[in-house]
């Protein structure tokens, strides 16, 4: 394995064990504050990265760099407003992998402006780069409006309640279609995530590292 292939596995299995347990205790801990303990009465709002973890979705994301965690449960007959609510509760995942990176490319920064930079901050600017790139990803992906991702629950939340029940209903299937998807378009050299998610990890480096 050589070195950029070996900072890679380090990266994603610091996003295993780190960012995926941020991400969905996030999840919990808005859904528990707008009036649904079930992720809560679950052990969910924890960074204890076990309580998180998926076993495909842990082996899909070190093999092919797409993976997922355990989605946490919500009832949202539990909310006062249940589809304002259940949107609010999934975006706050999405805006935790922003809020990550953000501080990656923060820390970045301060490393840069170091007056010396000896092999092993070069390695942890690397890391952390990856880190950055890695939850822009994220976010851009479960932001994307498709059932089950958590971008769907903000634009759910106008269909008619019958709709929205069917949907929900259907989530399953749909998000095999985007997983079969997803890899197909990468094999034909094609990602509409990794487009997205360069430009604004390049507008995030630039407004960050490079200017401020």
């Amino acid at each position: 394995m050589n070195t950029q292939n070996a900072l890679m596995a380090v990266t994603r299995i610091f996003v295993l064990l780190v960012c995926f347990p941020v991400h969905e205790c996030a999840h919990a801990w808005v859904a528990d504050r707008l009036g649904d303990n079930t992720g809560r009465l679950k052990g969910r709002i924890s960074l204890n990265p076990f309580r998180h973890l998926d076993f495909m979705g842990t082996v899909l994301i070190m093999l092919i760099g797409v993976g997922y965690a355990k989605p946490v449960p919500v009832n949202i007959r539990k909310f006062r407003h249940p589809k304002r609510d259940f949107a609010l509760t999934a975006v706050a995942g999405p805006l935790s992998n922003l809020l990550m990176a953000v501080l990656f490319l923060v820390l970045i920064r301060v490393l840069y402006g170091m007056p010396s930079q000896p092999d092993s901050v070069r390695t942890a600017v690397t890391l952390l780069r990856y880190a950055a790139y890695i939850n822009v990803s994220l976010a851009i992906f479960n932001l994307l409006p498709i059932p089950p991702l958590d971008g769907s629950r903000v634009l759910m939340a106008a269909l008619p309640n019958d709709v929205y029940r069917q949907i929900l209903g259907k989530e399953r299937f749909i998000m095999a279609a985007l997983l079969v998807a997803m890899m197909s378009l990468g094999r034909m050299g094609y990602s509409p995530v990794g487009f997205l998610t360069g430009n604004a990890f390049r507008f995030l480096y630039q407004l960050i590292v490079v200017s401020g």
